[in-house]
């Protein structure tokens, strides 16, 4: 080895040597000592240990990289091998850990969070299979979950909900969110409630499937309104929480803006330089009877309670982004990534073209 490398290891040691100051220490309120070290990014060490419950979908992959950027390590619980094998890069070596869970087993579950300072429970059903329906996956699971967790002794829990919860809603899923959020609530005190509105991003169950199936995001005649909201603002919602001392609230995350299917139909179409869908609105007593028939299938299709959720309006409620210090995005600033890929090839690098926003989505207001 050389006398330079000699010397530049030297003053790497006397450059890091004494570093730490006071702000790197935190108590939890469990009185377990949280010590970060090392230069901010990928290779740092935050000194949390995190557990994501619902890590291998949607939402989940892309907290999974945000704590992961952090330095901090993350437990991913995960069913299937090949779900979970994205998630590997995302953190430095040994910190991301994955361990096989099963939801109706405890042992696996407090093997998951044992070790864990804050758990976050992402873990939902759009759609009910003979295994698992809306119950057993958001009410059961939620409580058994959360239960596990108080037990375990681990300080905090997050539990990702639905803007839309209600125990009234006509939608089984919407009433099984609000069934599950009690049941958290009943066994982990101190458990914070997440309710973010529908989700867009790339492989979302929104844009993707409005540029794919347009016909079905015509029922109620496309005047449903919605307050669409990115994953990524939600994702960073909850990395935020892992320093917050946040705990025992819910919290709404609706989109910026509240429009109308028929808006985002325009969107897609003006985007993807495709001409709008000339299908006429499917009559609702017509959907159900084709989802309903759907269900023969083993692959997921369009489902009966997804139709009811067509014709239910987003919750008027105010959000909580001022709380949890993140500005949300407005669609339009992100859709082009999301569904650029369903233009032709003579359209791919036309100029972004945007249909005017109806007059209703600015008497609504932002909403938060």
């Amino acid at each position: 080895m050389s006398a330079s490398s000699n010397l530049l290891r030297l003053q790497r040691a006397i450059n890091y040597q004494g570093k730490r100051a006071y702000h790197d220490l935190v108590t939890l309120p469990s009185k377990k000592p949280i010590i970060s070290q090392g230069p901010p990014g990928y290779s740092a060490v935050t000194g949390h240990v995190v557990t994501v419950f619902g890590c291998t979908g949607f939402l989940g992959r892309y907290l999974v990289s945000k704590l992961a950027r952090q330095g901090t390590q993350v437990i991913i619980p995960y069913r299937d091998e090949d779900e979970k094998r994205h998630l590997k890069p995302m953190g430095d070596l040994g910190q991301i850990v994955p361990m096989e869970w099963d939801i109706r087993n405890e042992n696996q579950i407090a093997e998951c969070v044992r070790h864990s300072d804050i758990v976050f429970n992402l873990v939902g059903r759009d759609y009910a299979t003979k295994s698992f329906d809306f119950t057993s996956v958001q009410v059961d699971g939620a409580e058994r979950i959360a239960r596990v967790t108080a037990q375990s002794g681990v300080p905090r829990f997050v539990h990702v909900s639905h803007l839309n919860a209600s125990a009234t809603s006509l939608s089984k899923l919407y009433q099984t969110k609000a069934e599950g959020e009690e049941r958290v609530k009943a066994v982990f005190k101190e458990a914070t409630i997440i309710r973010p509105g529908p989700l867009y991003g790339y492989e979302d169950k929104l844009l993707n499937n409005i540029a794919i199936w347009p016909i079905w995001w015509k029922l109620n005649d496309a005047k449903t309104m919605t307050r669409p909201v990115h994953v990524m603002d939600v994702a960073q919602v909850l990395a935020n929480l892992v320093h917050s001392p946040q705990q025992g609230r819910t919290i709404a995350l609706p989109g910026p803006s509240t429009l109308t299917y028929e808006y985002l139909l325009d969107l897609v179409s003006s985007l993807t330089y495709q001409p709008p869908s000339r299908a006429p609105a499917v009559p609702k007593a017509v959907a159900l009877a084709v989802a309903k028939a759907a269900q023969a299938v083993w692959w997921p299709l369009l489902s009966p309670d997804e139709v009811i959720r067509r014709y239910i309006n987003d919750a008027d409620t105010p959000g909580d982004w001022d709380v949890v210090g993140v500005t949300p995005s407005e669609i339009e600033q992100h859709a082009i990534q999301y569904v650029r890929r369903y233009r032709s090839a003579e359209n791919f690098s036309r100029p972004n073209i945007f249909p005017p926003r109806p007059i209703a989505e600015e008497e609504v207001g932002l909403g938060f």
